[in-house]
């Protein structure tokens, strides 16, 4: 009997329905290379859908998404037509925190054949970034607006079930490469939360006595990512802090175009997410120009969340193999090669 996964696609705004369309040809060859069907559901939630509706998603979105195993998002916002603050607490958030994906993974390192800015090329670090808190919990709010008296606040909150169990995700993942964890946090300025976390984390590495645990302030970790890559490996953060680092692990990694995500529900009671980490790049819509590489990467991410292991290395061998031939290149690459093209040829590979 054909095993089956039940996916919810969420093209999204801008080129994010150019990226998810490109994907769908590879991941459906997959699929049929290796005896399982993908069953697709598209919504339309988006910008658009927001300024003909009021909202990115309806207000039964939610259950709507539950019954699949995964989620395949494009790029969400348009902050020339929906504020940014409306765009992504409207679906991204929500998708995320109802779902309880709190462990948003991202790996970064050097396709063979892509370039990067830095003389180090030998590096393989894994961020894991808390996903659900901190710094982006959304409490707060703002009095007499508009006036010289005015006041916003915006309060970080973290749980000791969230810290402990966002580090437990990092060791366990650092347990299963090389041993070593780097644990970020700015605990000489931020004397509450931060100290907090560092205390959580000398309390859980006690579990994992095989793993190394290294203690960085988030500057002087950014500053290691440029001048010494090769030294890190796992890497776990707050929301604010992986959501930063994480970007600029996209730069050395060659850029945005290549950066995939991963938003995962470990327990896999509730589906997880995926999805580029680049954003939905409104000059270049409609141009069929994006580079497709982040959304191939994460498709491969999503088929091995979906126990389809086999599919997904060879997705990512194949995605390897086009990128080696540094022959379709898009712009962003300095090259001319369409979205399509690039997709295709990963496909092609596949078999």
């Amino acid at each position: 009997m054909t095993r089956r996964h039940a996916i919810a696609l969420i093209p999204g705004d801008g080129i994010g329905p150019e990226v998810i369309d490109a994907s769908l040809e590879v991941l459906e060859k997959a699929a049929s290379l290796h005896g399982f069907a993908l069953d697709m559901t598209r919504f339309d939630w988006s910008c658009d859908r927001h300024l003909a509706t009021g909202r990115m998603m309806p207000e039964d979105g939610i259950d709507q998404l539950r019954p699949h195993a995964a989620i395949l998002l494009g790029a969400v916002g348009w902050p020339a037509r929906v504020p940014d603050a409306v765009s992504l607490h409207g679906l991204l958030l929500p998708i995320r925190k109802s779902f309880d994906q709190f462990a948003n993974m991202r790996p970064h390192r050097l396709l063979p054949g892509a370039t990067g800015p830095l003389k180090s090329e030998a590096f393989d670090i894994l961020c894991i970034r808390e996903n659900t808190e901190g710094e982006y919990s959304g409490a707060g709010g703002r009095i007499h607006v508009g006036t010289p008296a005015e006041v916003a606040v915006e309060t970080s909150i973290f749980t000791r079930r969230g810290v402990e169990r966002i580090l437990r995700f990092g060791f366990e993942q650092a347990r299963r490469r090389s041993g070593r964890l780097a644990s970020v946090t700015k605990s000489n300025a931020q004397k509450y939360s931060m100290v907090f976390w560092d205390e959580v984390t000398e309390e859980v590495a006690v579990d994992y006595p095989d793993v190394t645990i290294q203690r960085y302030h988030i500057d002087a970790i950014a500053a290691r990512m440029v001048m010494a890559p090769e030294t890190l490996d796992v890497v776990v953060a707050s929301n604010l802090f992986g959501d930063i680092l994480t970007d600029l692990g996209a730069a050395i990694q060659g850029g945005l175009g290549f950066a995939p995500s991963a938003n995962i529900n470990p327990d896999r009671s509730q589906p997880s997410m995926f999805e580029p980490v680049h954003g939905s790049a409104p000059d270049i819509a409609g141009r069929g120009i994006a580079n497709p590489v982040a959304t191939l990467w994460s498709a491969a991410l999503m088929l091995d969340h979906l126990g389809e292991e086999a599919a997904g290395r060879a997705l990512l061998a194949a995605l390897s193999a086009v990128t080696a031939e540094g022959r379709l290149r898009t712009p962003d690459q300095g090259g001319r090669a369409c979205t399509t093209d690039v997709a295709r040829a990963v496909a092609d590979r596949l078999s």
